[in-house]
């Protein structure tokens, strides 16, 4: 059993950058792959990053490259997405996701354990 709450969303100028957050209660956390995926009204859920278990590979969506950045701490089970240069295709609610075996970065069905999201707002 393991919960998982975000925090860090906000509303955020253009160019801005915001960092979320997860925390997550679990005591095997350094076990799970991490990831973060996003959802804006009237589309699908799209992975954003996700972070190996050793932390030694990480996931992005080609639309974010080079502005956001994944990172984890497992000494204070916190995993986080440092997020530059936003813009308003940005917007949406972000969501922190856990998987413990099997995950594939960008498929959400293989992930085990859900945060109840964050909201991003991102103004032009």
């Amino acid at each position: 059993q393991v919960q998982l709450v975000e925090s860090g969303g906000g509303l955020v100028q253009a160019g801005g950058s915001l960092r979320l957050s997860c925390a997550a209660s679990g005591r095997t956390f350094s076990s799970y792959t991490m990831g973060w995926f996003r959802q804006a009204p009237g589309k699908e859920r799209e992975a954003v990053a996700a972070a190996h278990r050793s932390g030694s590979t990480a996931y992005y969506l080609d639309s974010v490259k080079g502005r956001f950045t994944i990172s984890r701490d497992n000494a204070k089970n916190t995993v986080y997405l440092q997020m530059n240069s936003l813009k308003p295709e940005d917007a949406a609610v972000y969501y922190c996701a856990a998987g413990v075996g099997g995950t594939y970065y960008g498929w959400p069905s293989t992930y085990d354990y859900w945060g109840q999201g964050t909201q991003v707002t991102v103004s032009s």
